[in-house]
């Protein structure tokens, strides 16, 4: 992605990557100093995001994307995660953007079918 990639585009890409275990990809829209909190896991910096990202692709299955809100430099995805041995479940993803990179990611959604599942 360049400087030039819009907020949208940067979700997007996000989310296509993380889905095609293209870690690379994913790495290059994260700003270095990216952190990540979520009901899961935190992150400090773009690299342990790609970690905890990468871990959570061992269970991913699909991102069913059911609307993408942008208001300037920001992107709510809200989406079913679907995970092997758990229901969906239904997740927000709130991105900030600087300069054509993520640098805030924020995750929430029910954990328990996920941490113990069915």
């Amino acid at each position: 992605m360049t400087d030039t990639a819009t907020p949208a585009e940067l979700a997007e890409t996000y989310f296509r990557s993380w889905l095609a275990r293209d870690f690379d990809t994913l790495r290059a829209v994260l700003a270095d100093h990216c952190t990540f909190r979520g009901p899961l896991g935190t992150a400090d910096d773009a690299d342990t995001c790609v970690a905890g990202l990468r871990g959570m692709s061992r269970v991913l299955e699909d991102v069913v994307v059911r609307h993408r809100f942008v208001d300037g430099d920001d992107v709510l995805t809200w989406f079913d995660l679907h995970t092997t041995g758990a229901p969906p479940a239904p997740t927000a993803n709130w991105m900030h953007t600087e300069d054509g990179r993520i640098v805030r990611i924020q995750v929430t959604f029910d954990p328990r079918p996920v941490v113990t599942p069915q």
